[in-house]
């Protein structure tokens, strides 16, 4: 059932209704919002992992399961899920569990370069409104079909990070002697197909690991593998259903959208499992410049995170590539319902006094990092006071009431804001120039309405700060 169709009322009903508060709620009714909302997990309800309530945890699972499942690569605390997702449109509820991006290397790569590439994938970060953007994944291929390259590869990466991986290889003896190096770390094995599908799945259950089932552009095929897969044993399933660049590319992304419906709307179980693309498919055909291949990838691979990918292999390094692919994947994956906020506070830049400015914002995250680096790139001496407007920027916030008179007044208090200047003196964003007159009677500071963009800050502070209106 798609999570928008479910009503706390109907949990409700199923939990045992002893409103012990064990969850950490108060009562029964607000952890089954809880739990439609995602929130929390039916493990939080102790009496119901009870044997007496064996049966409603089994209807409580059923109707809160996601329609695609969640699977997860890897250990400890770099362990990457894939899928759990409940709807096919991010407004109909939210994502949970961002696109994977993994970097490939391969058995056959130079020392240097290998280690080069795994370095970049291990420790790329690149902060972004307060959150800190990485990739996921490093995946090993096997392009020698050598076990023995194969084993020495996987060896050597083992060595260099603590990534998960994803193996790669068709040939089972290969993908054996891989695993026989990492498997207890919980690699994600790349891939059963309709003709070695067996040989993997054996290998999947041995080592506990999951496992892509993959048949290029042929959907029944697909699904009839998965379903081969599922009733052999094998649960934690990925599905690869082919990748292709340029005049392949509708055909892919089709595909994906095939999937992801049929999943969730159709209720499909054998193709209720997260989907794995390759825009590194990009780099089958040798282009005569290379930043053509990274071009025809990142524009697939981006076209994938917009059409329901879980996982993407891809082999570009460069920033301009991997820096949209990140942001994009994060603007998607943000819940709807909660505008992404930050701290409401009063914060310092460079090392203020008495008789620095005053500065205004709201905590709507976009809003604050770009007045703070536009504060910080102008090498500014104030302090910024940023209102709780639970994540609304300022015009919306004042349009909406959740920036006013009142809750600044509460905010300068809060925060003794008068305790840090000796002035009284605040100065407000432009697009909140129609609440000057009322902060400035409700809270008895001075108020100057500044300037509509934060980039005009410096030179409104230069021109016109006075911290005694008088003088």
């Amino acid at each position: 059932m798609p999570a928008k169709e479910l009503s706390p009322i109907e949990v409700y009903k199923t939990l045992p209704g002893t409103n012990c508060k064990e969850c950490g709620e108060n009562n029964c009714m607000a952890f089954a919002a809880k739990l439609v909302n995602r929130e929390a997990t039916l493990q939080e309800c102790t009496p119901l992992l009870e044997p007496k309530n064996q049966s409603s945890y089994e209807k409580l699972w059923d109707l809160l399961k996601p329609s695609v499942r969640a699977v997860e690569v890897g250990t400890g605390e770099r362990k990457v899920t894939l899928g759990g997702e409940y709807v096919v449109y991010r407004h109909e509820f939210t994502y949970f569990n961002p696109t994977a991006i993994a970097i490939d290397v391969g058995d056959e790569m130079p020392d240097e370069e290998f280690e080069a590439r795994v370095k970049t994938a291990s420790d790329f970060k690149y902060d972004y409104i307060g959150m800190t953007l990485t990739l996921d994944l490093l995946a090993i291929r096997s392009t020698s079909n050598d076990p023995e390259k194969f084993e020495t590869a996987v060896r050597k990466a083992a060595a260099l990070t603590e990534m998960p991986f994803i193996l790669c290889a068709t040939n089972p003896a290969v993908m054996e002697q891989g695993l026989s190096a990492v498997g207890d770390r919980r690699p994600l094995i790349y891939a059963a197909t309709k003709d070695n599908w067996k040989e993997m799945a054996d290998l999947a259950l041995m080592y506990g690991c999951p496992l892509v089932a993959s048949v290029p552009f042929d959907l029944d095929a697909l699904r009839s593998v998965a379903r081969t897969l599922w009733e052999y044993g094998v649960e934690d399933i990925v599905l690869d259903s082919g990748t292709m660049i340029e005049d392949g590319a509708s055909a892919t992304l089709d595909n994906f959208t095939i999937l992801r419906l049929n999943a969730i709307d159709e209720e499909d179980e054998y193709l209720g499992f997260p989907l794995l693309g390759a825009p590194i498919a990009a780099w089958a055909e040798e282009a005569e410049d290379p930043v053509i291949s990274e071009w025809n990838e990142t524009v697939i691979a981006s076209a994938l995170i917009c059409r329901f990918a879980d996982a993407l292999v891809i082999h570009s390094v460069s920033g301009w590539s991997l820096l949209p692919l990140v942001i994009l994947r994060q603007n998607i994956y943000t819940d709807p319902r909660k505008p992404v906020s930050v701290e409401a506070g009063v914060f310092p830049y460079g090392e203020p006094d008495e008789m620095s400015p005053v500065l205004l914002t709201t905590n709507f995250a976009l809003t604050y990092y770009t007045v703070a680096s536009d504060i910080e790139s102008a090498k500014l001496t104030c302090y910024l006071v940023v209102v709780d407007t639970e994540g609304i920027s300022v015009e919306s916030a004042v349009a909406g009431r959740k920036l006013t008179a009142d809750n600044v007044s509460e905010a300068m208090e809060s925060f003794k804001v008068g305790d840090l200047v000796k002035h009284r003196h605040l100065v407000i964003p432009g697009r909140a120039a129609r609440l000057s007159g009322e902060i400035q009677e409700t809270s008895g500071w001075t108020v100057s309405v500044g300037p509509l963009d934060s980039s005009g800050i410096a030179s409104y502070l230069d021109e016109k700060w006075k911290p005694n209106p008088e003088e």
